[in-house]
């Protein structure tokens, strides 16, 4: 069965190909699972636009080395401190230009901060921040003092969510990104291909890829026949299944968390009964083996283990379909309507199997006594369900949805998933609220412990969510190019990590 299915991947996959990636010797093709909406620079963000552009187009003040295990290390920024409390002083780099041409200077870095935050353009990075309001102040051209308020202690961390665009950039969405990274954007042929060229200008050392062209496969089997075909050289996204070659494909902790974010303003979710029989409806050991890889673990949180805060003794809900089927009939005797039609919503391609997870979900719900539909969408369209304003149209959902937080501190997820205002949250709790703000502003110890305690509140108290799974990846390597993938691999794939064998 296996054997069948890769050798109808290879068919497939030589009868979708066109020679139109022929490429040369320092040249590499990428296939990825799904098409990008957007290229625009302040929403590199989101993972599949940014493994394309972040530090390959557009580049940050400060970087997250997650390869080597430096921590936070400089980019566009030479080195920072804190000149007053909540005032960090940048000072830049000044052999840096952008792919226009023209030069990076302090009032650059002050309008992508003022771009990204402004509520005309609908930027992801402000999620990231919360409640702080941001100042930028340009003390000299190679200059810049940020101040949040309230005082962030992890500001310069933060700064890895922020690509830098010339002052000129207007404040709208832009299909062509001007940066002052290692490649420029060559070419877009919208639902066929993305072309990224070398800079001969780079400031920094000149990455080993001279072209990279990224082509959009849907399915894992196509994306590893591919790669396995010499039609591309990698594939970062592949099935546990299509995993079949230890010389070419790769197994990865990916830092993608796997969850449904429970709606809670609309009935029958907002009553907790009804959210703890979701969780307890789904026997999650099914799934880890069969749809999901082996590597895959139970989630309590929206964060992975590795991150600050993590709270052991936080233990999932175990798989009791009797006691959800209580809990159900308590709350129907109180005058819930449980039997209320509740929407799976889910994002096509969002990984491999995911319909089919999706599927074996919907019918554990129903077998307590719940009645569900799901409903598939394509990016685009999934982010109008995502991200707030939510349709005024719904009724009661579950988005299932993966979140990526490789950056070691839950201040990157906990307030635009879980504050009030957060714009993909579910749930309005002022206590949650003033916890979140608490921990945001701690450092050391207390940080953590402060995290400890949210952590345990929105699983066991508040139910937010039905937390399903830290995901693993599987990633198929051409063996011509020198590439290992990482816990950031699904959220950035950086071109100058790729080397030549």
């Amino acid at each position: 069965m296996k054997g069948k299915r890769i050798l109808l991947g290879m068919l497939m996959a030589t009868s979708v190909v066109t020679t139109g990636y022929a490429q040369g010797a320092k040249d590499v093709t990428v296939v990825l699972d799904e098409e990008v909406d957007l290229v625009e620079p302040c929403m590199a963000t989101r993972s599949n636009i940014g493994r394309i552009i972040l530090q390959n187009v557009s580049e940050t003040l400060t970087e997250l080395d997650v390869r080597n295990n430096k921590g936070l290390m400089p980019r566009l920024a030479e080195k920072w401190e804190e000149s007053q409390p909540g005032t960090w002083r940048f000072h830049l780099r000044k052999d840096a230009k952008f792919s226009d041409g023209s030069a990076f200077d302090a009032a650059d870095v002050k309008h992508s901060i003022e771009r990204a935050m402004s509520d005309k353009i609908s930027c992801e990075t402000p999620r990231y921040f919360g409640d702080t309001k941001i100042e930028a102040k340009v003390v000299d051209d190679n200059t810049i003092d940020i101040t949040a308020t309230p005082a962030q202690p992890i500001l310069p961390l933060l700064m890895t969510l922020v690509t830098i665009v010339p002052s000129e950039t207007p404040i709208e969405f832009t299909r062509e990104p001007i940066g002052t990274g290692p490649y420029k954007l060559a070419e877009w042929k919208a639902g066929q291909s993305i072309t990224l060229e070398r800079r001969a200008d780079y400031w920094g050392t000149a990455p080993a890829v001279e072209k990279a062209t990224y082509v959009f496969r849907a399915d894992p089997a196509v994306r590893a026949a591919m790669v396995a075909a010499g039609e591309a050289d990698l594939a970062t996204n592949i099935s546990e299944l299509d995993a079949t070659d230890p010389k070419m494909d790769f197994s990865y902790l990916n830092s993608e968390t796997f969850y449904m974010r429970v709606d809670t303003s609309i009935k029958p979710l907002d009553d907790v009964r009804v959210r703890k029989a979701l969780n307890m409806a789904l026997d999650r050991d099914a799934f880890i083996g069969t749809l999901l890889p082996k590597g895959a673990v139970k989630a309590v949180a929206m964060v992975p283990p590795s991150t600050v805060g993590w709270n052991p003794d936080v233990k999932p809900l175990p798989f009791d379909p009797e006691g959800a089927k209580k809990l159900l009939e308590e709350a129907k005797a109180d005058g819930v309507a449980v039997d209320t039609p509740i929407t799976i919503v889910g994002r096509t391609n969002n990984f491999p199997n995911v319909v089919e997870v999706l599927e074996a979900a919907q019918q554990m719900f129903e077998a307590v006594g719940f009645k569900t539909k799901l409903q598939m969408y394509e990016v685009a369209e999934f982010e109008k369900q995502y991200s707030k304003p939510y349709p005024e149209s719904r009724g009661p959902q579950l988005v299932a949805a993966q979140h990526d937080n490789s950056r070691g501190d839950p201040v990157f997820s906990m307030y635009f998933k879980y504050d009030s205002k957060g714009r993909q949250s579910g749930i309005s709790d002022p206590k949650v609220d003033q916890m979140i703000a608490d921990a945001t502003a701690a450092t050391g110890d207390k940080r953590t412990e402060d995290w400890k305690k949210l952590i345990a509140y929105l699983y066991n108290d508040v139910v937010a969510d039905v937390m399903m799974f830290h995901m693993v990846g599987f990633a198929r390597v051409n063996p011509r190019i020198d590439f290992t993938p990482t816990i950031a691999t699904n959220s950035q794939l950086q071109l100058s990590e790729i080397g030549f064998k």
